[in-house]
């Protein structure tokens, strides 16, 4: 759907179904678990002066890879499934008022780059 031709109203609806897909299908996942814990102070404020250590060593944590690879794949696995259970049952879970405190959702300009691209594509294969 181009977004040109959402009636205020749709993009309202748009805005709130978005909202809610993400409360329910993103942020309460393991997401969560991932997220609870302590997080270092920065004194530099860029993280350059804080390091991991471990048993082989410190890690600066600029480096850090902070999701390993096991808690991304459950992590996928489960925003994939809540997300097909949402859009196979919209009409139920679409009511719950989904980040009513965040802020309006836009247009995510590095995918609005695939999105031009792609109908650039069509428009030459029709």
């Amino acid at each position: 759907m181009d977004e040109q031709t959402l009636s205020a109203k749709d993009t309202r609806d748009l805005e709130r179904m978005t909202k809610s897909i993400v409360e329910i299908c993103v942020r309460n996942t393991g997401l969560e678990d991932l997220h609870a814990g302590r997080f270092p102070v920065s004194h530099t404020g860029d993280f350059s002066d804080v390091t991991v250590r471990t048993p082989d060593g410190d890690i600066p944590w600029t480096e850090l890879s902070r999701i390993s690879d096991p808690e991304m794949k459950a992590l996928m696995i489960e925003v994939v499934d809540r997300v097909f259970t949402y859009m196979r049952y919209s009409q139920a879970l679409a009511a719950i008022p989904g980040g009513r405190t965040w802020d309006r959702p836009k247009l995510d300009e590095n995918l609005m780059k695939t999105v031009r691209r792609r109908q650039a594509q069509r428009a030459e294969e029709a």
